[in-house]
């Protein structure tokens, strides 16, 4: 149902515009940031314009570039930016991994408790105030929602589930660009070569970058957003390596191991986008080896609209700008701590002084 009705590429694509509007406003953000010559915080502001994109197309107003609007009264906006800002979630459960659901995973009992404002009336008054594109009202989509089995827990989920995988994956993409001179200054020059430096990138032009591609999905390989994706089941006993796994046990995939695996990558723990050269491994979920979306029936619904906002921001941040860490920091000498959990952001804020690039 949701990805039927809210993450088809259909849907996605006739968000295009708005896409664009918001990250025309990050870049103007970030334009003005290099004329000061001034750091900016890419981990906060890549934070705030994936949260503001995904509200805008989600919700019937606006964010105005600021993350403003509001969500079927102030206390609701609140609320909800009180979770979908959270960085609570922390792996773990109560009752142990065996019971492990999703909600629990997150840590968002503890979030909403903090809050106080998402009980089940506030979130349902969010929730109908949201664009359901292709029904009548939000309670009908509700209605659906149940009739499928999904019940609040599930629509609280829903509206958390997404917030930190993007940015998250963009931060890391860019701090190993930095990290990574001779990477970034391939990709900018094609860049250069494919788009121009009179224009900044469109979503059409994204499928031709074939080297961003490459690094894109290296960065994908050594920092998966979630790094033991989301809860499975096993459907049936099963004997792995001599063990025997019962049917309906909770199981959890390390992808993050599977990234580092020196049996599957060489030289695993080093950034190197040519490894992805002529090969078709892909992040889809059909090669095993990188998961980051996981696969199959329980592979991120949400897939499409991540790929899109990470590869097009990207894109946009290195065309449009060169990058200098501050107080004359080397890029060797830039910190790679994770800080480990649901997701696996930096540990540490990515800040950088822009300098702007395009003849515009």
């Amino acid at each position: 149902m949701c990805t039927l009705e809210l993450l088809s590429n259909h849907k996605i694509n006739s968000f295009m515009s708005t896409r664009k509007e918001e990250l025309d406003l990050f870049i103007d953000y970030i334009k003005d940031a290099s004329l000061e010559r001034v750091a900016v915080d890419l981990s906060a502001k890549v934070s705030s314009l994936s949260a503001d994109i995904k509200r805008r197309v989600s919700t019937a107003e606006a964010c105005g570039g600021a993350g403003g609007g509001s969500v079927g009264g102030e206390g609701v906006e609140v609320g909800l930016r009180g979770i979908l800002d959270s960085s609570e979630g922390r792996v773990g459960s109560r009752r142990g991994v065996s019971t492990l659901g999703v909600s629990e995973v997150v840590g968002l009992e503890r979030v909403v408790s903090r809050q106080g404002t998402l009980d089940p009336k506030t979130l349902r008054k969010a929730a109908a105030s949201f664009r359901i594109f292709s029904f009548n009202n939000a309670r009908a989509f509700i209605s659906s929602l149940s009739m499928v089995g999904l019940g609040l827990s599930r629509e609280r989920d829903m509206l958390v589930g997404s917030k930190d995988t993007s940015a998250t994956a963009i931060e890391w993409t860019l701090s190993e660009l930095i990290k990574h001179p001779r990477v970034m200054k391939k990709v900018q020059k094609e860049l250069e070569e494919k788009i121009g430096m009179d224009r900044m990138v469109e979503e059409s032009d994204l499928e031709g970058l074939e080297y961003l591609h490459m690094v894109i999905k290296e960065a994908f390989r050594l920092h998966p957003v979630a790094p033991l994706l989301g809860p499975h089941e096993s459907m049936e006993d099963c004997t792995i390596d001599g063990f025997l796994i019962p049917q309906k046990t909770r199981v959890l995939v390390n992808v993050w191991a599977i990234g580092r695996d020196q049996s599957a990558w060489t030289d695993a723990n080093k950034f190197i986008p040519e490894r992805f050269a002529g090969s078709n491994i892909d992040v889809r979920g059909r090669d095993f080896q990188l998961l980051p979306f996981g696969s199959g029936r329980r592979s991120c619904p949400g897939m499409h609209l991540g790929l899109t906002m990470v590869r097009q921001i990207v894109a946009q941040l290195v065309h449009c700008f060169d990058w200098e860490l501050p107080n004359n920091m080397l890029p060797e000498e830039l910190d790679m701590t994770e800080s480990f959990g649901l997701v696996t952001p930096r540990a540490n804020h990515l800040c950088a002084t822009p300098t702007y690039r395009l003849h515009l």
